[in-house]
């Protein structure tokens, strides 16, 4: 353990008594949760970012989408204003904040809302929708949710772990049995029975229902601004003559880098905190590294969530003056478990 983590050590564990003791009066009831008459599905994790909790509320607005009339409600991560927004195509990630502005961008159907109180705009909109789904919701217990999905990261499982501040635990692990589903997240694409069973006496312990598996999918490069003069890039024309400068403001980039570093391992990374806020020193800096790069090869890549507080008006004209690409991502249930997540949510819903 670091010297840092020793000295937070005591701060964690007042948290953690903190926590106990809340969800104790919940699960008492000395805490009041609410309850609404139409299907909830609250998606979260245990730790503080990382999981892939906006893939996977995309993944439930891909399924449900075209069947659903859908509303997400976020508390607007690192968003500049307070109170209820609904979401509309003037929204900003400083309004709204970058997952749900993210929501808004690809869904254009879906009612994107940001609310740290989440009890408040249920009441507002629930007449107008047939399913609600909770991003970042574990730990929101003043909303019963009907479904509940915890998402673990494969990569993460069994590894010793602290509860804030000195590690990156918001509940412990006891808290698992909430869950309705438990969710493994950036698991391989295709992995052994034996490779499941290790993870799964893991997991055993704390939680006795079902476990699914998920990956990740990158989708193709897109320019941030397209022009007519400027090359898009697209994966295929990366290969390990090409350099990369990879910006990203999330929590864990080591899966985009091993994506990345299947193609080159020329890469210069610009690594910023969690749902960091770009500012123009920040832009110009990213100018600098690109253009002091004599490749004829070389491209700049954020992640999708990243290019939505690229898109700030107060960016705007230093941003456009790059030819930043944007790598989506998807999140996919794996194979042999895609069938049963997808009937098990289609018949909540239902």
């Amino acid at each position: 353990m670091s010297g840092l983590r020793l000295i937070l050590l005591p701060f964690s564990l007042v948290y953690g008594l903190i926590i106990k003791l809340r969800n104790l009066f919940y699960d008492k009831g000395w805490f009041k949760s609410h309850s609404f008459d139409l299907p909830i599905i609250a998606v979260g994790n245990l730790e503080a970012g990382g999981a892939g909790k906006t893939p996977m509320i995309e993944y439930l607005i891909r399924l449900l989408g075209d069947k659903k009339k859908i509303a997400t409600i976020s508390r607007g991560y690192g968003r500049r204003t307070k109170g209820m927004i609904i979401a509309d195509g003037t929204s900003t990630a400083e309004q709204i904040g970058d997952e749900p502005m993210q929501f808004k961008q690809k869904f254009s159907a879906v009612s994107v809302i940001a609310s740290e109180n989440r009890v408040k705009a249920i009441n507002a909109i629930k007449a107008e929708h047939q399913v609600i789904l909770l991003d970042d919701a574990f730990q929101h217990r003043k909303v019963k949710a009907g479904f509940t999905i915890l998402l673990l990261d494969y990569n993460r499982i069994g590894e010793r772990s602290f509860m804030l501040p000195a590690g990156n635990m918001r509940e412990g692990k006891t808290e698992m049995k909430r869950a309705d589903v438990i969710v493994v997240t950036k698991a391989p694409k295709i992995f052994s029975p034996l490779d499941q069973r290790i993870v799964e006496a893991k997991i055993r312990p704390y939680f006795d229902k079902e476990i699914f598996y998920s990956y990740i999918s990158y989708g193709e490069l897109k320019l941030l601004h397209p022009k007519e003069n400027v090359k898009e890039y697209q994966l295929s024309d990366i290969n390990r003559k090409t350099e990369i400068i990879l910006l990203t403001g999330i929590a864990k980039t080591r899966p985009l880098l091993d994506f990345l570093e299947l193609k080159t391992k020329k890469i210069t990374h610009l690594h910023y905190s969690d749902h960091y806020k770009f500012g123009l020193k920040d832009v110009a800096k990213l100018a600098e590294v690109y253009n002091a790069n004599s490749s004829l090869q070389k491209v700049i890549i954020t992640t999708e969530k990243d290019a939505m507080r690229l898109l700030s008006p107060s960016l705007q004209q230093e941003v456009e003056q790059l030819p930043i690409h944007y790598i989506p991502i998807k999140a996919e249930i794996c194979d042999r478990f895609k069938q049963d997540f997808d009937n098990k949510i289609l018949n909540y819903v239902g």
